[in-house]
């Protein structure tokens, strides 16, 4: 078996990711088909850090919008997260993975609080790590927060797991012509107004510390393998790449 390109990974997972065919909340079963795909490359001996998103519970900004004060939504997206959080690392736990859950919120009686020097040791003892509650703060984005904590973690690659198979010229969803781009620089990740993959404060950030990201399709076959041994699925973000178009 070849190694994997990608030695030591932060995979952006979105709440929606754990909802399966219900309009809300968590399926267990379909956690539990996220957690073997998990533990695919975690067997390959890929050390993986996951922040995990809340949008399947509650998302704050929405709610602000609804009249709803935005950090006050924000705090209760966070809370979604958690217990985002701690069904994945049931599901892990489940098949054996060793799991730790770490939130940027104080909650002691059902997570760590996150300490970037455990958090290192974790990964280095082949746990993986679930990071909850985005940064602890409101007005950022668990995009920004998986940004952050990848360089943090000193991460080969920020992977953003979605629900389309890369990062489309115009939403592949209401303009079927739409066409993946195969190759993206941080640049155009940015300009293009058609190009809608992660807030520009995530983007910014990874661009200024050379934080690669790739965007894929988390249900497709084994593109999660395959992420991590750096074929060409999905799209790859990077300073060291040119715009192109796939085929």
């Amino acid at each position: 078996m070849q190694q994997p390109r990608f030695k030591r990974i932060m995979l952006k997972v979105g709440g929606e990711s754990l909802m399966g065919k219900r309009e809300y909340g968590i399926d267990p079963q379909t956690t539990l088909e996220v957690a073997q795909r998990i533990k695919v490359i975690h067997d390959r001996g890929v050390e993986i850090a996951i922040v995990i998103g809340g949008g399947n519970i509650f998302r704050g900004l929405a709610a602000s919008k609804q009249g709803l004060d935005r950090a006050t939504g924000d705090y209760m997206g966070m809370l979604a997260t958690v217990m985002n959080g701690l069904a994945l690392q049931d599901a892990l736990e489940s098949i054996g993975i060793h799991t730790r859950l770490q939130s940027a919120l104080q909650m002691p009686a059902v997570a760590e609080s996150f300490i970037r020097r455990k958090a290192l040791s974790h990964l280095r003892k082949g746990r993986v790590l679930i990071l909850a509650a985005g940064t602890g703060v409101p007005y950022v984005t668990t995009d920004t927060g998986a940004a952050l904590h990848s360089l943090e973690l000193h991460c080969d690659v920020l992977m953003k797991a979605t629900k389309v198979d890369g990062i489309y010229e115009t939403d592949p969803i209401q303009d079927p012509k739409a066409r993946r781009y195969k190759t993206l620089t941080f640049d155009d990740a940015i300009r293009l107004p058609g190009v809608q993959v992660m807030d520009t404060a995530a983007l910014a950030m990874a661009q200024e510390n050379d934080m690669p990201i790739m965007v894929f399709k988390l249900f497709e076959k084994d593109h999660l393998e395959q992420a991590i041994d750096g074929k060409d699925i999905g799209t790859y973000v990077s300073n060291q790449v040119k715009t192109v178009l796939a085929k």
